[in-house]
């Protein structure tokens, strides 16, 4: 298929790039070209071959090796070690091995079997696992393989009239199969295709997706991409034909509510829609009201094909067999204050509770329906996809990361709807084979053989004070066990780069973003003053609308006023020490009740006090005394917020070293006030280094106090670690004897 100017795929070929691989390095190129344009294939989804001449380890004979895409992995980021590399005589001889399954079993029994045979196929001892798509790729006559989940060719798939569109759209070029689960029986159906339509370069798979062939890697490429961009310009030449966005889906039947009041009402909504669907275990959520995703769930039409579930496997997997689609009255003529706000969220909890009934009753129904004898047992029957009118979509997964992928799922299966309307009718997979591959016993393996998820997977955690010092190292202590981190400082530059840090390091996530801030990784900073509740309600809004809720509230941001030559405390210094050390701990505390009452999962409240607050000092009077009201603030908060929010806190002796509590100037202070020698011309680290050593010859430990060894104090309190503590305080000051408790 020549090169061409494409409008609805992007040709990221590159002659010069691909010439300087070597045959298995030119198929990851092709692949992590296809897997970028998520109009070609989504996240995880598809894969890629190469039959290659290679010298066999033992005989050094040259033999065909096909390289395939393994299970599990994108095409987009793929690498070599991505690739399971197998024997082609071999995989061609298993045909005779299915055969004889067939002959002593029923057929979905030897599809099973088949797979573990691929390990004996094995090219040069490769550990990648192989994927069950592997007899498409083999059985196909040719070198080069592309399998893609494109929107377009899906949407054909997925029509009451797919076998004639196929034809109108292709000619001669694409054969259209019916929907088989991919395996054995597919790949025998589709070698069968190539023998006698010895013209076709490619097949649409019913209900799933695209898969063409070509004996040059280039060509294959360009093959991929002209054929989605055939069933794209036929779909939006229909389209646009049935009056185009103003008549999809049925046309509008509801009306989107402004930006500024869509994240008022998502604001209030999702930390209580987090509770409800986080019964069995907790999600993490990404809002999407982009002007796609609110033209469908607006639309008349939008209940009907929610309902009929989505088509692709791969969507499903995701998306589970259907959303939960919210039915609302129109909205139109209001005065939306916030009166009204609070109405219409109060109408929404109604609807979705009445929803979630019946939606959690209906999957139980399917289970029950479609489940065989053997069939692993019920999974959480809470939806991952929420669709709400005037307000746009909500998914739900493990980790962020997972819940926007799950956006970017269901956005396909909406692009797959609009195609099929379009064209023809929608029509998704049979719940029976959708039950099938869901509850498919290879699939549980696979899920079984996963690592267990680390102690605070699933938890959204918000440090403040995470911009520097101790609150900075407590959210990187953190997010290593699994945690989402709300990194908050009242310098914002701060608290983002501190998020920055730990998104460069452990990842931002993949998938479609939702809107503004919920297009977030696994970490993301805002700026709060806790002397200012509005700011502090703000923050938590935004929290809220970033990952749909929050499980934990950490606080370490403080401050220490030196008092002047004199030795005396300003009046004002006095009452801004009192302000961020103690009331600022308490309105975090009050401003998150009520959304963590709403959510109604367990947390945590840990503040920061410290070992000053029980032994008296001379030259810190503001300080000191302020901590002991934290200390007792503790206590007191334990009992407003329990039994659901634990409250404790940690107790530090003077940390030095990291702490942005100690500038030069102080650091210089203390080494005079405690007749220390050094110059004033001395390195700061060097100056801080002596102060730390001072203070620790003063513990039984004689070790420096570092930000480090308070994380993990904080770190245990926020887990389960310590679950039946609240109310207490643990000391991390390296054996201060004078504050013992008396």
């Amino acid at each position: 298929m020549p090169e061409k100017n494409y409008k609805y795929v992007t040709n990221l070929w590159n002659d010069a790039e691909a010439a300087k691989l070597d045959a298995a390095g030119r198929l990851v190129y092709r692949s992590n070209k296809l897997g970028s344009d998520q109009r070609i294939t989504n996240t995880g989804g598809g894969n890629t071959s190469a039959k290659i001449m290679e010298a066999d380890p033992l005989t050094k004979q040259p033999v065909e090796v096909m390289w395939v895409k393994g299970s599990g992995g994108d095409l987009r980021t793929a690498t070599r070690e991505n690739f399971s590399s197998l024997y082609q005589e071999k995989l061609l001889s298993l045909q005779k091995v299915y055969a004889a399954y067939l002959q002593n079993g029923p057929k979905a029994q030897a599809e099973d079997d088949m797979v573990a045979m691929f390990n004996h196929c094995t090219f040069n001892l490769n550990p990648r696992a192989t994927s069950i798509d592997t007899p498409l790729h083999s059985f196909i006559p040719a070198k080069h393989v592309d399998h893609t989940h494109p929107n377009a060719a899906i949407a054909v798939a997925a029509s009451a009239n797919s076998v004639k569109l196929t034809q109108e759209i292709y000619g001669a070029e694409a054969v259209h199969t019916p929907w088989l689960r991919p395996g054995f029986e597919l790949g025998l159906a589709m070698q069968k295709i190539c023998r006698d339509n010895p013209n076709a370069i490619g097949i649409i798979l019913g209900q799933h997706g695209l898969i063409n062939w070509s004996n040059d890697d280039k060509e294959c490429y360009l093959r991929s991409l002209g054929l989605i961009e055939k069933a794209s310009e036929y779909i939006e030449r229909k389209y646009a034909e049935k009056g185009g966005d103003t008549t999809a889906f049925g046309g509008a039947l509801h009306t989107t509510l402004p930006e500024e009041l869509r994240n008022q009402v998502f604001a209030r909504l999702l930390p209580w829609l987090r509770g409800q669907v986080s019964v069995h275990k907790r999600f993490v959520g990404t809002i999407q009201s982009d002007e796609k995703i609110l033209r469908f769930v607006n639309s008349k039409d939008a209940e009907r094909l929610a309902e009929l579930g989505t088509s692709c496997p791969d969507h499903f997997l995701r998306t589970k067999i259907k959303p939960l689609y919210v039915k609302l009255d129109p909205e139109s003529g209001k005065n939306f204050d916030d009166a009204w706000v609070n109405a219409f969220v109060s109408k929404l909890k109604n609807a979705l509770t009445a929803g979630l009934i019946k939606y959690r009753a209906d999957y139980a129904e399917y289970y029950n329906r479609c489940k065989r004898p053997n069939s692993p047992a019920m999974r959480d029957p809470n939806p991952t996809v929420i669709l709400v009118p005037g307000l746009g979509m909500i998914a739900w997964g493990k980790d962020k990361s997972e819940s926007r992928v799950t956006a970017e799922f269901y956005n396909c299966a909406v692009e797959v709807m609009r195609g099929a309307e379009a064209m023809d009718r929608y029509i998704a997979l049979p719940q029976q084979e959708a039950f099938d591959i869901e509850y498919w016993l290879l699939e549980e393996a696979k899920l079984q053989r996963m690592p267990a998820e680390k102690e605070l997977a699933r938890q959204i955690i918000v440090v403040i004070g995470a911009g520097s010092g101790i609150g900075k190292e407590v959210a990187h202590r953190l997010v290593r066990e699994g945690a989402h981190i709300v990194c908050v400082d009242v310098k914002l530059e701060a608290a983002q780069a501190t998020a920055n840090e730990i998104t460069s390091k452990y990842g931002r996530g993949v998938g479609v973003a939702g809107s503004g801030i919920s297009d977030c990784g696994i970490a993301i900073g805002l700026a709060a003053d806790i002397t200012k509740r509005e700011s502090v309600h703000a923050m938590l809004e935004q929290v809220a609308l970033a990952y749909g809720g929050f499980d934990s509230i950490i606080v370490t941001a403080g401050i220490f006023v030196t008092p002047d030559t004199t030795g005396h405390i300003p009046d004002d210094k006095w009452a801004l020490t009192f302000l961020i050390n103690v009331t600022g701990s308490y309105i975090v505390a009050d401003e998150a009740n009520k959304p963590w009452r709403e959510q109604g999962l367990p947390g945590s409240l840990v503040l920061t006090t410290s070992a000053n607050a029980v032994v008296a000092k001379k030259g810190s009077l503001a300080y000191d005394t302020s901590k002991a009201a934290a200390n007792h603030l503790i206590g007191e908060l334990a009992m407003e917020l329990s039994p659901l929010i634990r409250v404790n806190g940690v107790a530090p002796a003077t940390v030095v070293q990291g702490s942005a509590m100690f500038p030069r100037e102080r650091v210089i202070a203390s080494l005079a006030k405690y007749k220390i020698e050094y110059s004033e011309t001395e390195a700061t680290e060097s100056l801080t280094t002596k102060l730390a050593r001072f203070y620790a010859d003063r513990t039984l430990t004689k070790n420096p106090i570092t930000p480090i060894d308070q994380a993990e104090a904080f770190f245990l309190l926020v887990s389960n670690r310590l679950s039946k503590t609240t109310g207490q305080i643990i000391p991390v000051d390296g054996g201060l004897s004078e504050a013992f408790l008396r």
